[in-house]
């Protein structure tokens, strides 16, 4: 995967099914290393289906205790504990349906087992180039750790 090529993806599809945007965006490349080293969570998955995990940036990779290795080869579903995976099942294909989805709360786990819930999420549908949906991604910056 073209990372360049697949945040540019993401980002536009967020902007035309949200009319929101979640940087300034200047150029592709920049628009990258902004994502990469922004203080939020950007993640995403295929459109596989049962999705694996293919971008995190740093942030998200550090709230999952995970490398980028381990992270793009993990079914999306294991982010969430076995008895919330319906929940967040529910809500993905809501998502799928409308296009996305806002204000989203659910509780995660991380590789070493830490939880945490995510608060204020954007999911959205990730189209290509050619209008295709090609996975999901998640946006969010509030995260509440649990006990």
């Amino acid at each position: 995967m073209n990372k360049v090529e697949h945040i540019k993806n993401v980002l536009n599809s967020f902007e035309k099914l949200t009319g929101k945007t979640i940087i300034n965006r200047t150029t592709p490349e920049a628009d990258l290393l902004e994502i990469e080293s922004a203080e939020f969570v950007l993640v995403s998955h295929n459109g596989a289906e049962d999705p694996i995990l293919n971008y995190g940036n740093q942030f998200a990779l550090k709230l999952w205790e995970m490398s980028w290795n381990e992270f793009i080869k993990t079914p999306s579903r294991k982010t969430a504990e076995p008895d919330l995976r319906v929940k967040r099942g529910e809500m993905l294909s809501i998502v799928s349906k409308q296009g996305y989805y806002e204000n989203y709360e659910g509780v995660r786990i991380s590789s070493s087992g830490k939880q945490f819930k995510i608060k204020n999420a954007v999911i959205w549908n990730v189209n290509n180039e050619n209008d295709v949906c090609i996975g999901q991604a998640a946006y969010f910056k509030t995260i509440e750790y649990l006990l």
